[in-house]
């Protein structure tokens, strides 16, 4: 029985449901797998004043154990503040978790610790592994890399716990490249792709396709800039958007949308169930996605998978996915009519087909997996 200890912040919760669903999913899938048992320390904020007005008020419903997707998760808490707490998030959470890191690991060894995340987690994974005296792996993701990388404290416990880290996993070749700039060995990163269920992402999830549809999946927050979106829609008089998500800037959006003429034609879903995503994309004529950042979006697979055309900036490994046949990469600094000008001209695309099947294949469960299970066997049982 190879027993791992996951270690990371970007982990759902009871009060933040939506928080790395990625991350729950990939877990989920390890841990069904035979002779692996895994457990997750998953650190939530806590202010260091009580009181129902502060900030993490709500996180004192989450309880500090429980059970879910065979696993047994524990929420310890970390003291920080919003705005500045990033300065001393990682020893806070080493703080946090490391103790009990070791207290599990009395009770029954873990062989291994994984990191989801590198930023804010990776100071908390190396402390534990040490502590442990047991091998781990980091995983990059994207923000962790492209965002923190810039500042000094983060940048440099990302580099400690990558360059003792037994393996490291970036979830595209671009960020691979981005790792290797920070100064980590290439020879040890792996592009270990995400995994999607392929027989529910599928061109026949849909009952109708329509070509006039636009779909846009994500946070509602300035990354993802969706009023490049909405004020696309401008140009786009045939054309109606689906906007699936939510956060902070929801408000704004929906007032834009009214102050551009097109609030008729934006429909805003909110969050929605991870099972109806195939249909609502398969529905659609195209993905919208304008991020000014990514690592490698699941949204981009999911659509292609489903045979969708997605118009996307050219961040992170989208230019792995995404070619002339399969949608259209616009430059990070496009306007709302350069999305109009890609939505008219991936509307010429036929949907579906051999090109969209062979970008979404080497991101199924299977590959996923295998891939997965051999770096844990190159780890704990090297030749």
């Amino acid at each position: 029985m190879l027993r791992i200890l996951t270690l990371t912040t970007l982990f759902p919760n009871p009060v933040q449901p939506a928080l790395g669903n990625n991350v729950w999913r990939q877990l989920e899938r390890v841990s069904a797998l035979p002779d692996i048992e895994m457990t997750v320390i998953a650190p939530v904020p806590r202010f260091p004043l009580p009181g129902p007005g502060m900030p993490y008020a709500d996180m004192r419903r989450i309880p500090d154990q429980r059970e879910a997707g065979g696993m047994s998760i524990y929420h310890p808490r970390f003291v920080t503040v919003p705005a500045t707490g990033w300065r001393t998030a990682g020893a806070a959470i080493a703080a946090a978790a490391v103790p009990l890191a070791k207290s599990l690991h009395r009770g029954n060894p873990f062989d291994l610790i994984a990191g989801e995340f590198f930023f804010p987690d990776a100071e908390a994974v190396l402390q534990a592994a040490k502590s442990l005296h047991v091998p781990h792996i980091m995983k990059a993701r994207g923000s962790d890399i492209r965002f923190w990388s810039k500042k000094r404290t983060p940048r440099r416990q990302m580099v400690g716990a990558g360059r003792h880290a037994a393996a490291i996993l970036a979830v595209s070749r671009a960020l691979r490249e981005d790792l290797i700039s920070m100064g980590l060995a290439r020879e040890r990163i792996d592009v270990h792709y995400t995994g999607i269920d392929l027989e529910a992402f599928t061109a026949r999830a849909g009952a109708r396709r329509d070509p006039h549809l636009l779909i846009s999946v994500g946070n509602l927050v300035p990354l993802k800039r969706h009023h490049l979106q909405i004020e696309a829609l401008a140009h786009l008089p045939a054309y109606r958007l689906e906007i699936v998500g939510d956060g902070p800037e929801r408000s704004a959006l929906e007032r834009l949308a009214k102050k551009k003429g097109v609030a008729d034609r934006v429909s805003f879903l909110g969050r929605i169930a991870h099972a109806e995503l195939p249909s609502r994309l398969a529905a659609a004529g195209a993905l919208l996605h304008t991020s000014s950042s990514e690592g490698l979006a699941n949204v981009w697979v999911e659509a292609l998978a489903c045979g969708t055309p997605v118009v996307t900036t050219r961040v992170g490994g989208a230019a792995e996915l995404v070619d002339d046949r399969t949608g259209r990469l616009l430059p990070v600094s496009t306007s709302p009519f350069g999305v109009a000008k890609a939505v008219e001209e991936v509307a010429a695309l036929v949907p579906g087909g051999a090109p969209f099947q062979k970008a979404a294949a080497p991101f199924s469960w299977e590959r996923n997996l295998a891939q997965l299970q051999d770096i844990y066997a190159r780890i704990v049982n090297p030749r």
